[in-house]
């Protein structure tokens, strides 16, 4: 009889791990994505989902994205050009309309940094070798088409408040320290599965495009991996390349970019508008993207949505 009583609670003390481990599973969700070509995205879970859609209380939206054209502050030689064409009077019903065909860089304005984009002496994430992804028709892998939709926790830290000004200085440089004060001081705290998205003010230089480009402030290399460890799956700003234009004490040439993109997967957000989060004093939010499905594509022109 007492090893039989020994047994059954043998047996229910298995039961209770069993269910008190399925409870745990139950309440972190299940995850969203499992390919590791998803990068940092396999982080995110059901439950992150249904918690950062917990955070719209007032159905307030925000659109994060800014106009690309061609007048948007670029790198390098991209360019973007439009072309509508009329379509003519159509059938007994005169139907008409018209037709467009652009012909850009998508690496313009509001984008996302696919895992394609930036690689360590050839190798990308995951240590894929360049020669497995680049083809000059398009990416063979990693193309911002495979992008995952983003549905999740979004965190604005107000980096321009942090520094008490409405605009962060040219090639200002925001530390891990200088981060985690930011955030403290907002109240909010980088959880894994957030997006992160900073706020400096710089968009009030889009009409300088030179000093927009190449004087922004933004993160350093300690910042970036202070997020990383945070598990984020996204990093984004209202600058046009996210880290500090501020040249590193070793040379290292888009150390943020990167750590970021080729050392763990998280992808970039560039040229995000932030303006209307800052002045509302929007702190975390509903963050929700869904990348354009051009195929074989490096990056994409993205409007990602605040919801509050």
């Amino acid at each position: 009889m007492r090893k039989m009583m020994g047994m059954a609670a043998a047996i229910a003390l298995v039961g209770g791990t069993v269910q008190a481990r399925d409870n745990h599973e139950a309440a972190a969700g299940e995850p969203l994505y499992t390919d590791p070509d998803a990068g940092a995205l396999t982080g995110l879970t059901t439950q992150m989902v249904r918690d950062a859609a917990d955070l719209v209380t007032q159905g307030k939206v925000y659109r994060l994205g800014v106009v690309s054209g061609p007048e948007t502050p670029v790198w390098g030689e991209r360019t973007y050009a439009m072309r509508v064409v009329d379509l003519g009077v159509n059938g007994p019903n005169r139907v008409t309309g018209h037709d467009d065909r652009v012909e850009t860089h998508l690496g313009i304005g509001t984008q996302i940094d696919g895992l394609g984009h930036i690689g360590i002496d050839g190798v990308h994430y995951n240590g894929v070798p360049a020669g497995e992804i680049m083809r000059e028709d398009g990416l063979v892998r990693y193309g911002a088409e495979n992008i995952p939709a983003i549905a999740t926790r979004g965190v604005l830290i107000d980096m321009a408040a942090y520094r008490g000004v409405e605009v962060n200085e040219p090639l200002d440089a925001f530390s891990a320290a200088d981060v985690q004060a930011a955030a403290a001081a907002q109240g909010v705290e980088v959880r894994a599965g957030d997006v992160v998205v900073f706020h400096t003010g710089w968009q009030s230089r889009l009409d300088e495009p030179e000093v927009f480009i190449t004087q922004a402030p933004g993160i350093d290399a300690s910042a970036a991996a202070w997020l990383a460890e945070q598990g984020v799956v996204a990093v984004g700003s209202d600058t046009a390349g996210l880290e500090t234009n501020a040249p590193s004490a070793d040379g290292s040439v888009l150390p943020v970019h990167a750590m970021l993109i080729a050392e763990h997967g998280i992808y970039i957000l560039e040229t995000i508008n932030t303006s209307e989060l800052a002045a509302d004093e929007v702190n975390e939010f509903l963050f929700v993207l869904g990348a354009a499905r051009l195929k074989g594509s490096v990056q994409a022109i993205v409007n990602p949505v605040a919801i509050r």
